[in-house]
C-alpha cells in the first residue's frame, strides 16, 4: 500500500506553504511562497492559514506542475517556487 503525502502545511515562519510532489521515484519536498501566492493567485497580503491554504489549494493544479517542472530541469531534494517562477511560465 502507498502512503499518503502530508497535507500541504503553512511554515514556521509563514514565508510559504509547504507540500510533497510525489513522483515515480520518490517525493520532492516543495515550498510556494506567500509572495507567489499573492502575485499569482489572488491571495490577500496578512491573509489567515486557512485563506492562505484555500489559496494554495485553488491553484495547486498550476502550482504542482510548476514544481514538476522545475524538478525535472534541476533535480534537488526540495524546491522553492517564487514569484520569479511564475513570471517565467506565463
Amino acid at each position: 500500500m502507498e502512503a499518503l503525502a502530508p497535507a500541504p502545511r503553512i511554515l514556521a515562519n509563514r514565508r510559504g506553504v509547504a507540500f510533497d510532489l510525489v513522483r515515480a521515484n520518490g517525493s520532492v519536498e516543495c515550498v510556494v511562497t506567500v509572495e507567489a501566492l499573492e502575485a499569482y493567485f489572488w491571495l490577500e497580503p496578512g491573509a489567515s492559514d486557512a485563506r492562505t491554504l484555500k489559496c494554495f489549494g485553488d491553484g495547486y493544479q498550476r502550482i504542482a506542475a510548476l514544481a514538476a517542472r522545475k524538478a525535472l530541469a534541476h533535480p534537488a531534494a526540495s524546491i522553492e517556487l517564487t514569484s520569479s517562477d511564475f513570471a517565467r511560465s506565463t
